[in-house]
């Protein structure tokens, strides 16, 4: 009998001191980002870019090539963790060879995108994505650096390295990580993303600054760190365009733009934990630009089904008013690779 309890014992604490460790460890190797951070100067050539041209910028949500159109989720309600490692290469070329094949553009904006990691099968996506335009600037600016995810506890997401990419055509004067508030309670935020945006600054003929901003904004809380990030971007931003430049933000907002309606054919709309920026969240000239026929985004608790899985738009662009939309487009790819679309825009200085 005291050899049964000892066996009882152990195999009870085992699993509290084992959390435990995991714990103290992710607390004294967490990820702590500062404020802002230069992750690129030019010390030599830097283009100057011209107020007479139509710059041509994508944006993309690759779900770190793991969230094809078989799976779902646990996180959002499904529970598959990581798609077969075959499916996963499968997913990366094809996004691949779409973006090779898609011409003219000036910037390419991508998030969730792994430098290594157990969902990615330690795959440098960020080498993969840079090596598809010869002579383009890349910046990397990581928001996920966690030793080990230990969720879910029967099949943990494990170890992930991962973050924005940008990739321009032209040579930026500076690029900047720079952090974004908000985050959950210790310790489940030793598990989660550091938000940030990425910003891109070029000189224009006029003396002043084109900025070009990727951003991932927060997706599983109830809303109020999303509050925090938008307070922090809307005053970013206004300070900026108050100084004179001009200001592109595109990225995965997790929120659908103000007032927003969607024109989906064959599609449902997502409803459920709807969220979207109030109308009045900036002065009245901000333009935000997205297209309302095609989802961005598809809800992963089910794998997708055109008609049945819930679709919304999530992935889109905001123009500070000296810029001017020339037309927002995104491809449907019936998320064949990913749990997003890619969307483009053509923009123009006024």
């Amino acid at each position: 009998m005291r050899h049964f309890l000892k066996i009882i014992l152990i195999l009870v604490l085992l699993p509290v001191v084992t959390l435990s460790f995991l714990i103290l460890y992710a607390t004294l190797s967490d990820y702590r980002p500062p404020a802002s951070e230069v992750l690129y100067r030019a010390t030599g050539t830097v283009d100057t870019l011209p107020d007479s041209e139509e710059f041509n910028l994508l944006t993309w949500n690759i779900g770190y090539g793991g969230l094809d159109g078989h799976m779902d989720f646990f996180y959002d309600g499904g529970r598959k963790v990581r798609t077969p490692e075959n499916q996963f290469h499968q997913n990366i070329d094809s996004m691949g060879r779409f973006l090779s094949e898609t011409s003219s553009l000036d910037f390419a904006l991508f998030q969730e995108v792994d430098k290594a990691g157990k969902r990615s099968y330690h795959t440098n996506e960020v080498d993969r994505l840079d090596g598809l335009w010869k002579g383009y600037t890349a910046s990397f600016a990581k928001n996920y650096d966690v030793f080990f995810v230990p969720v879910p506890f029967d099949n943990p997401m494990g170890s992930v390295h991962s973050g924005l990419l940008s990739i321009s055509r032209y040579i930026p004067l500076e690029v900047s990580r720079i952090s974004i508030p908000g985050q959950y309670g210790w310790p489940k935020r030793l598990f989660m993303l550091d938000r940030c945006i990425m910003v891109m600054r070029y000189p224009l003929q006029n003396g002043k600054q084109l900025l070009v901003i990727n951003t991932h904004n927060e997706a599983y809380d109830n809303g109020s760190i999303r509050d925090q990030q938008m307070d922090f971007l809307r005053n970013f931003l206004l300070d900026e365009y108050g100084k004179g430049n001009s200001v592109v933000v595109a990225g995965d907002w997790n929120q659908c733009p103000p007032s927003f309606k969607p024109r989906f054919a064959g599609e449902i709309f997502d409803t459920l934990n709807y969220m979207g920026i109030e109308p009045g969240f900036l002065p009245r000239g901000w333009d935000w630009v997205y297209d309302n026929t095609i989802p961005s985004n598809r809800r992963l608790d089910m794998a997708y089904i055109r008609g049945k899985t819930r679709t919304t738009v999530i992935d889109f662009f905001l123009l500070s008013p000296n810029l001017r939309s020339n037309g927002c487009c995104a491809t449907d790819l019936a998320f064949a690779w990913s749990d997003h679309h890619p969307v483009r825009l053509k923009f123009t200085f006024r």
